[in-house]
């Protein structure tokens, strides 16, 4: 299990966003550490030590894990990643999504009522992909995205803040540290402490989110696959449109889906923030 602590990955993850743009430029093959080390004020072992605390690869193994050619192979070993989830069946010992997420689908009047009524709490906390920002409720996380240098703190709170209009909104960051450990510590992760949340959206929306909640970490799918199990195959679009309105970033995994050619599209939270996850959750899953 990858143990390394949230204050020490989020003080990184600044440097490592730098240098998850050269290597989205640049193919595993193609590197030159060195000249990119010096690049960033560091020496190429400072460079390994700092990809190996924050995620437990090296540079080159993390470029490998979110690479094209690596996400295509996902696709290839695994022709129904979702398949093989539904086989091994989500209440074995062999339950695949590991952050163990209960969720709660809020009833349609709810949903008609965006919020109305309800008390929330929201705030800031570390992450190992910069700093989250986080909306919850007496039942659960309703909401999670990010801020950096480009997107504010007040402008992420607003982007979730708008899919529960009429809720009334109040700031701890106390309150939200502990839901921020919960997702983002993989030593907390437990079937017996599951991370508890709250989607709400359309019926089709909430079947979307459902399904990506089945995708192991560490592989990836494609929309596609996603429209196809949700009954409607030839709905990749629709798919793609419901993916991008996931509320609940990271937990709820959007990151984990690719285009059919295995290129890795879009992200609401920006593309390099994708790679950053999806090559952390492969050191998380190599170091168990």
């Amino acid at each position: 299990m990858n143990t390394h602590a949230l204050p020490t990955t989020q003080n990184d993850y600044e440097t490592i966003q730098s240098a998850i743009r050269y290597l989205s430029e640049n193919g595993p093959d193609e590197l030159d550490l060195p000249c990119f080390a010096r690049a960033l004020g560091l020496n190429e072992r400072q460079l390994s030590d700092l990809f190996r605390r924050w995620c437990g690869l090296s540079p080159k193994s993390f470029a490998q894990a979110v690479a094209l050619d690596h996400a295509k192979s996902l696709l290839r070993e695994k022709a129904s990643v979702l398949d093989t989830t539904y086989e091994v069946g989500m209440s074995s010992t062999s339950r695949l999504h590991d952050l163990f997420v209960a969720y709660e689908a809020m009833p349609p009047g709810a949903f008609r009522a965006k919020g109305e009524g309800m008390d929330m709490i929201w705030g800031v906390a570390p992450s190992p992909f910069g700093t989250a920002v986080i909306t919850a409720t007496d039942y659960g996380i309703s909401g999670l995205g990010f801020a950096d240098g480009s997107v504010t703190v007040e402008q992420a709170f607003q982007d979730l803040a708008q899919r529960w209009p009429n809720a009334r909104f109040s700031r701890d960051d106390a309150r939200v540290a502990p839901l921020s450990a919960e997702v983002f510590d993989p030593t907390r992760w437990a079937a017996d402490r599951p991370v508890r949340v709250v989607l709400i959206g359309t019926d089709f929306e909430v079947k979307v989110w459902e399904t990506l909640l089945k995708i192991p970490v560490g592989c990836a799918t494609t929309y596609g696959e996603v429209a196809s199990h949700i009954g409607r195959p030839s709905a990749s679009r629709a798919v793609g449109a419901a993916v991008g309105k996931n509320p609940i970033s990271f937990v709820v995994p959007c990151h984990r889906v690719v285009g059919t050619s295995g290129a890795l599209t879009g992200y609401h939270w920006g593309v390099p923030r994708k790679r950053a996850i999806m090559g952390w959750e492969v050191g998380v899953v190599s170091g168990r």
